[in-house]
């Protein structure tokens, strides 16, 4: 169930306020659910003509078209890092899922790859390769079609495919190293391996380029944690929370596979966010400075 609250600036004909709320959508769609009392007001049904009042609880029912339109409406421009006939790789921001989840069904990065291949009219699905962290930010690979993502999805399982990250941590590290730690995952104790190696430190924190030799769930944040040096900003692993820092400070910077179609080898490197970036230059510029050079 999609629901929205009228306020002031928005309040008058109820077909007014929806073109608002999804200019995606045509008016005659619109005015359809209506007619078929798919839109409540107060839990009625929301007449054509009708006139809304600020403070009306307005409820619609979710649809796969209605959910494709509010996708298309709220989501920005994305990223292309890279793209050939058989994959596509896009910057995933932080605080968008990768896939649909739970309070994510309307806002994807798979839905709006999806839609961006509609709009392309491609013949083929689009599918994520692997996943980042719901706050986590960097390249996310999407093969075209089935037969990509299957030799993909190998390249993954194999461990051919290699991703870098930079973090900022509590504490201080210095020079380079390898976390072996054990890690949850599926109710077990898996191995794991992450390669570590010391940028900078100000301020009782660290900023680390780490690399993943295993890929499990968490991973990075199990390591630093069980290290005694969680992430800044992750609430779950109970790392610093800092102001001005309103995510979890991971970014994955590279990711590096092989073409399994016999082109060179890709390398696709992503920059810190702005966000991030600019958390450093105002409140750690001792690292700043150092990532800089």
């Amino acid at each position: 169930m999609i629901e929205w609250t009228v306020t002031e600036l928005n309040s008058g004909p109820a077909l007014a306020f929806l073109e608002q709320k999804i200019p995606e959508a045509p008016r005659g769609y619109l005015r359809q659910l209506l007619r078929k009392g798919k839109i409540q007001r107060n839990h009625a049904s929301l007449a054509d003509d009708g006139t809304l009042l600020p403070g009306d609880r307005i409820t619609l029912t979710e649809s796969s078209r209605l959910r494709e339109l509010l996708a298309a409406t709220s989501s920005p421009q994305l990223v292309i890092l890279y793209e050939t006939r058989e994959l596509l790789i896009v910057n995933k921001p932080a605080g968008l899922a990768v896939h649909n989840s739970k309070g994510h069904e309307t806002d994807n990065l798979q839905a709006r790859v999806a839609l961006l291949m509609k709009s392309r009219k491609a013949d083929f699905s689009v599918a994520p390769v692997h996943r980042l962290d719901l706050e986590t930010s960097g390249p996310v690979l999407f093969a075209k079609g089935r037969q990509a993502a299957s030799r993909l999805g190998q390249l993954f399982m194999a461990g051919l495919a290699g991703k870098r990250y930079l973090t900022l941590v509590a504490g201080e590290m210095t020079g380079k190293g390898s976390i072996t730690t054990p890690v949850a995952a599926k109710g077990k104790l898996k191995e794991a391996a992450t390669g570590f190696r010391s940028i900078a430190g100000d301020r009782g924190l660290s900023l680390l380029e780490l690399e993943l030799h295993t890929g499990r769930t968490h991973q990075i944040r199990q390591h630093l944690a069980a290290a005694g040096h969680p992430l800044a900003g992750d609430r779950r692993y109970h790392g610093p929370l800092l102001e001005g820092l309103s995510r979890t400070f991971l970014h994955c910077s590279r990711l590096t596979l092989p073409d399994p179609w016999g082109g060179p080898p890709i390398t696709v490197d992503c920059p810190l966010p702005e966000e991030l970036a600019e958390f450093l230059k105002q409140r750690l510029p001792k690292i700043s400075d150092a990532l800089l050079n």
